[in-house]
């Protein structure tokens, strides 16, 4: 039976219903580009495990990572280890390295000039160039509000600062403490500054802590990082009070931290990590406070009712000040 003749509408129709099975909207168009996975880099002087400076940076490449989808990686490295670990990252095309402390700065800007692709950015310094620079933590206001806590409450007038590594930085933290000890109680001696030369070595922090409080200390604040737990063991076995540092360290097993000055880098490195992958960094310093969300000062909970409710609130009123930027706690420039 032969068919119907096609009217000239029904040929046009399956003419329109061929077997090219491309797509006329999409015809021609240029594929789409997958996007470059982010890669950051930080490089610590100490482990990632020590609850304190190098946890906190840690906690903030997790961030990256987390938030941003980012590859991320850390390494330990120090003295003549620098350098090198970060020709390494970027020679493996790493978008951003992070050298965590005041030693990465120098030289991350040295070698910033061979890899121009590359952010370098330190966690304290002063030095820049193009495509290097770094964000200060004005962990200074945090300090200065232990020394407020240590002043007023001290019953001897005399409290102690133990460091590990010396350099800058730490000092200028320490110069923040010592200026709140001194406005909360005019007249008193100088803090006792003890330096052990190593931010691993509990037992020399420990020690070190021992030999302060033998000379009267029944407040002690640190920078020792990894160390700390030297510090914080001395104070336990003395019975005097400990202040933690970087990281809220007001949980320690010891029982004697009162309070803590914290970093909190999330928001910092959150930052720079998406200036860094919009390519909008230029070498800067940058200094992130109290006014950023950076900087914290916080009580202990556990300890709380050992703290005059007048100090409470005068700590209250103070770090409300250096938010507003009434109040302006020293720090050193370097």
């Amino acid at each position: 039976m032969k068919g119907l003749p096609l009217t000239p509408l029904v040929a046009l129709l399956l003419l329109g219903c061929g077997s090219d099975n491309r797509s006329s909207g999409n015809a021609g168009a240029p594929p789409v580009a997958k996007e470059k996975t982010l890669k950051v880099a930080l490089i610590t002087p100490g482990p990632v495990s020590d609850a304190g400076w190098c946890a906190m940076a840690y906690d903030g490449l997790k961030a990256i990572k987390d938030e941003l989808g980012a590859e991320v990686n850390n390494t330990e490295a120090t003295g003549t280890q620098i350098k090198d670990s970060m020709r390494q990252y970027a020679q493996d095309h790493y978008d951003l390295v992070i050298g965590h402390g005041y030693e990465y700065n120098e030289p991350e800007v040295a070698v910033a000039k061979d890899f121009p692709d590359t952010v370098f950015v330190s966690s304290s310094g002063g030095k820049t160039a193009a495509n290097a620079g770094a964000f200060r933590f004005y962990l200074e206001q945090g300090f200065y509000l232990c020394g407020i806590l240590a002043g007023s409450m001290s019953k001897t007038g005399k409290v102690a600062m133990i460091g590990g590594d010396d350099v800058p930085s730490i000092r200028s933290t320490f110069k923040g403490f010592a200026a709140g000890f001194k406005a909360a109680r005019p007249g008193a001696a100088d803090p006792i500054v003890v330096f052990t030369g190593n931010g691993k070595d509990v037992a020399a922090a420990k020690q070190a802590t021992l030999s302060a409080i033998g000379q009267g200390a029944d407040f002690v604040i640190h920078q020792a990082n990894a160390a700390a737990q030297g510090v914080f063991d001395a104070c336990r076995d003395k019975a005097v009070f400990a202040f933690g540092a970087n990281l809220d360290q007001n949980n320690n097993p010891s029982g004697v931290v009162i309070a803590s000055a914290v970093i909190v880098a999330r928001p910092a490195f959150l930052d720079l990590a998406r200036r860094v992958k919009a390519h909008s960094y230029k070498g800067e310093i940058s200094l992130m406070g109290m006014d950023k969300g950076a900087i914290d000062f916080v009580l202990n909970p556990s300890l709380l009712d050992r703290v005059p409710a007048v100090v409470q609130k005068k700590l209250k009123d103070l770090a409300e000040q250096i938010k507003s930027g009434k109040l302006v706690v020293p720090e050193d420039e370097f």
